[in-house]
């Protein structure tokens, strides 16, 4: 899992589209950021949404491989998200840090409030303060796996 951000580029300019498709699997491109839209928020709150369900995805096959079991219960997710905080003796360490932790449940209440608020109008200054975390985490997310992996 890699999530590589361009902010303030433009196509043909900084890069082309024919290396961005090269070099990535997906690509998520929106315009005209520093001018919002409705489908700007929209979309970015997809991303977002798609974002969280990415990581939680690779939860659930550490806990697989490591626990043997992944309970589904009214608080799964969150249950799921702080499991990966705790080193596990004799089992593997802790795969995320406490902070990593804080960036990923801000997203993963926001995807829980886009997921079941079924008519609503996105707070565009909301959605950009978990745009941030999920900038911050971009920065710091690799660097968290390879210490799980390191000490495997």
């Amino acid at each position: 899992l890699e999530v590589k951000f361009k902010a303030n580029s433009v196509i043909g300019k900084d890069f082309s589209l024919a290396t961005l498709r090269q070099e990535n699997d997906a690509i998520f491109l929106t315009t005209g950021a520093n001018k919002s839209t409705k489908i700007d928020i929209e979309g970015l709150s997809l991303w977002l949404h798609h974002l969280y369900c990415a990581f939680e995805d690779l939860f659930k096959i550490v806990a697989a491989a490591f626990e043997n079991h992944v309970s589904d219960d009214g608080r799964y997710h969150s249950e799921l998200l702080k499991r990966m905080t705790l080193a596990i003796s004799g089992v593997r360490p802790a795969f995320i840090s406490h902070e990593i932790y804080r960036l990923l449940d801000t997203l993963r209440s926001f995807r829980h409030v886009l997921r079941h608020a079924y008519v609503f109008d996105l707070d565009e200054r909301k959605v950009r303060l978990v745009f941030e975390d999920a900038t911050e985490l971009e920065k710091k997310y690799k660097n968290e796996i390879q210490k799980f992996l390191d000490q495997l």
